[in-house]
């Protein structure tokens, strides 16, 4: 099978929902055009990724500056139980797309949020992934899910899954989505390093699977006026992108695109999934069950798309 997917490389509205929806709405509209039929967006691109911000803490006290600052990125977070769900099923549902985006996500069960990935059909909400261990001071903003959280989903286009920024890292979360079968693994990061491009295609060539990594573009001038305070001693270039798709043998198929808002595309062949089995497969010839078991607690079997 082959199919047309698009990463949207751009800035939300920062701190701004309703106004970051309708970018996403736009964006999404204007590429699904184009004949995209998986559209991905970077972490946490509703409201933001507050890249740069302190929330007022350091080691022993918080401010109330930065309480007042969690309480607004708080209300303009996403809920799963709210309308904001039903909006994005509509527009995967409205332009016959495959959607996966980065929010920073609350629940109604507490004060807590998550940074997390949602995925999306034609015909609906599949399920969200919510990482599993925020990196460095994300902790102080974002809780960590269980293995419950680790969702891989077997569609029409393909069996999708991935992990969230430096959860990449993570060799046993990898090995979990690889297990799962994952033949599109979406990444969504903040990482800009050129660096970065390295894990993306080892991740492809490790797991035999189509890897789109997806970053945002931001800089310091796009934040209000208020929100440039908290980064005065922060570059002019605040997230310098980085997208880019990768094949099962670890070619680059299109991007990394630095510098600049932008889409990166690609036509992807499924097929080549298999061809690339041959020498190496980590579920398959390559995989010494003999000697290694790999447990992951509470991780959901492959959950199949409803017709």
């Amino acid at each position: 099978m082959k199919l047309k997917v698009c990463l949207i490389q751009d800035n939300p509205i920062f701190f701004d929902k309703e106004k970051t929806f309708q970018k996403v709405e736009k964006l999404s509209t204007q590429y699904a055009k184009e004949g995209n039929k998986l559209i991905v967006f970077p972490e946490s691109f509703i409201p933001g990724y507050p890249r740069g911000f302190s929330f007022g803490a350091k080691i022993g006290s918080r401010t109330e500056e930065g309480r007042n600052l969690y309480a607004t990125y708080h209300a303009n977070s996403f809920d799963l139980e709210s309308k904001d769900l039903e909006r994005l099923e509509s527009l995967s549902r409205e332009l016959e797309i495959y959607l996966v985006i980065g929010v920073t996500e609350k629940t109604n069960a507490n004060g807590s949020l998550f940074c997390s990935m949602l995925y999306f059909s034609p015909k609906g909400f599949l399920g969200v992934h919510r990482k599993i261990k925020p990196t460095g001071t994300e902790r102080l903003i974002w809780a960590e899910e269980s293995g419950k959280s680790l969702v891989s989903f077997d569609t029409k286009i393909g069996k999708l899954g991935g992990l969230i920024c430096w959860e990449n890292y993570m060799p046993l979360a990898r090995m979990a989505m690889y297990q799962k079968g994952v033949e599109i693994y979406i990444a969504p990061t903040a990482d800009a390093r050129e660096n970065w491009i390295s894990t993306m295609r080892h991740i492809a060539l490790e797991g035999r699977c189509f890897v789109l990594g997806c970053n945002q573009f931001f800089t310091k001038s796009m934040y209000s006026d208020e929100f440039q305070k908290e980064l005065m001693e922060d570059p002019e270039i605040i997230c310098n992108g980085g997208s880019v798709i990768v094949s099962p043998m670890g070619e680059i198929l299109a991007g990394p695109l630095f510098g600049k808002s932008g889409v990166v595309s690609a036509e992807i062949d499924l097929n080549q999934i298999i061809k690339s089995k041959l020498d190496f497969d980590p579920i398959g010839h390559y995989n010494r069950s003999d000697i290694f078991e790999l447990i992951v607690k509470d991780q959901p079997e492959i959950q199949k798309e409803r017709n």
